[in-house]
């Protein structure tokens, strides 16, 4: 391939990212249908969303292969104002969302993303591989007994199969065989068509039908802001898991931005907003894909398959797409994260950072609260752990004129709060010298535990230096002693 040419002008990279991208189209399209339900709109809403979010999100994101849809988390948050004050709020909200995601983006909120743990990222990752397989189980309970082998045979078939060849998705062939056997066979069994009618048209732009005033704007912020929120959330985790799962890197500003743009046109088009969709992702991910086709594909040959082949699409049996789902919720969980030997080595608090996450993702089925309350878990266990790593130790000079104590360590909020303990102000010699060569001042807080400290001294007449302070640690010190109490 000539430099400079895309990937995905290649035959064989061209042919992987568009069975991929039809796989993906597939799979969307009954998860599209219930998101629709969840929010208490008409399948279409749900349906144009994905085509739209996925067309242009496969221009303007930043991370390839990364498949953006109608997802639940989103639906949940719009469905309360969907319900009680109609589509046409619904719809304001999605626009006003994306253009609340493209300032976050420029204002830098992908750089956050550092402050996610890594046993953070394992709970995200093993949540959600087991929300994945249980919104799986209610596609399995009162059916007919003939969906349980079809169902078992198409998870054969997907992991024989690759064996043999990988130039056809295992999926697609496993969703086709299923689709032929049912309707050759003559099975009574729960199909995409009973999910909820495929639209027969492609979606018109229009404004939203609510009056353009303050009140309007002030009863559609609050959801708003938690739909661009939580959809930032998702997206931002789901495009670092890409990164580790392809070892490459992709830009989180640009993701954080083009979120914002691809639910301003959804919004415009009738859609009800989206984010990444991880299930899918993963999907397109582990069936080879790695550029932008793939999405571009999915987007358009999900409203392809609704408005072209409406019919035969309404027909593939829900146990082949079931089967698709378990797969891939098995292919995401980290298996190695809980076997015996990588939790006898991994240290309490990480695999309890790990467990919360799992617990508070799988109890809300929000993946955006258990990232959130995962992280301030791993804050709390850190700021403990790093809070006993000060230490002060007293040398008195042979005369016993002078004392100097050698701090030691990372002085913050945690960690200075005993400092003032440490010293013994009643029997030290009039001299002390508070030696900081091995510790960093961090915030406020320990420098106002330092001026207690000289407070307690000079309240019995002794005198204190302070020497050793690095340049910002004297900066600091230099610019707030004296200033934090109101006694001055």
């Amino acid at each position: 391939m000539r430099p400079g040419r895309p990937a995905w002008l290649s035959p064989s990279v061209a042919r992987t990212e568009f069975l991929s991208g039809l796989v993906v189209a597939l799979a969307l399209i009954p998860e599209a249908i219930s998101f629709s339900i969840i929010a208490g709109v008409d399948p279409s809403v749900g349906l144009f969303a994905s085509f739209t979010m996925a067309v242009v999100i496969a221009f303007v994101g930043g991370r390839p292969a990364m498949i953006s849809a109608a997802t639940g988390a989103i639906a949940l948050v719009v469905a309360p104002l969907s319900r009680e004050y109609g589509f046409g709020y619904l719809i304001a909200t999605v626009i006003l969302g994306g253009l609340i995601q493209i300032v976050l983006g420029a204002l830098g909120v992908a750089k956050l993303m550092r402050f996610v743990p890594r046993s953070v990222m394992v709970g995200f990752v093993n949540a959600l591989a087991i929300l994945i397989f249980m919104a799986q189980v209610p596609e399995l309970i009162d059916v007919p007994w003939v969906v349980y082998p079809l169902v078992g045979g198409a998870l054969v078939l997907m992991v024989l199969l690759p064996r043999l060849t990988r130039v056809v998705p295992a999926p697609l062939i496993s969703i086709v065989a299923l689709t032929a056997l049912t309707i050759g066979a003559h099975l009574a069994v729960p199909t995409v068509g009973d999910r909820g009618a495929l639209p027969a048209s492609l979606p018109v732009p229009g404004l939203p039908d609510v009056p353009f005033t303050w009140a309007t704007l002030t009863l559609i912020a609050p959801y708003a802001l938690g739909f661009a929120l939580v959809g930032l959330m998702e997206s931002l985790m789901t495009a670092k898991l890409v990164d580790d799962i392809t070892d490459t890197r992709s830009s989180k500003t640009r993701e954080s931005i083009g979120q914002g743009v691809a639910n301003i046109v959804t919004g415009f088009f009738g859609g009800m907003g989206g984010c990444a969709m991880i299930g899918q992702t993963m999907i397109n991910v582990r069936n080879g894909a790695r550029t932008r086709l793939s999405t571009f594909t999915a987007g358009v040959m999900l409203m392809v398959l609704c408005v072209v082949f409406g019919p035969l699409v309404s027909q593939i049996p829900m146990a082949a797409l079931v089967a698709v789902m378990i797969l891939v919720s098995f292919g995401t969980f980290d298996w190695h994260s809980i076997a015996p030997a990588t939790l006898r080595r991994l240290p309490v608090g990480e695999t309890t950072v790990m467990l919360v996450t799992v617990a508070v993702v799988v109890a809300t089925s929000n993946l955006a609260i258990g990232v959130a309350i995962g992280s301030l878990t791993a804050l709390i266990i850190f700021a403990r752990r790093v809070a006993h790593l000060a230490d002060v130790t007293a040398c008195l000079d042979p005369e016993g004129r002078q004392v100097v104590y050698a701090v030691t360590g990372e002085l913050f909020f945690a960690s200075s709060n005993d400092l003032v303990s440490r010293f013994s102000y009643a029997t030290d010699p009039d001299d002390v010298v508070i030696d900081l060569t091995d510790a960093h001042i961090w915030d406020a807080s320990s420098v106002a535990a330092l001026d207690a400290v000289e407070a307690k001294y000079a309240a019995r007449g002794k005198s204190v230096r302070i020497v050793g302070l690095n340049q910002p640690s004297a900066r600091m010190h230099e610019t707030l002693s004296g200033e934090l109490s109101g006694s001055h």
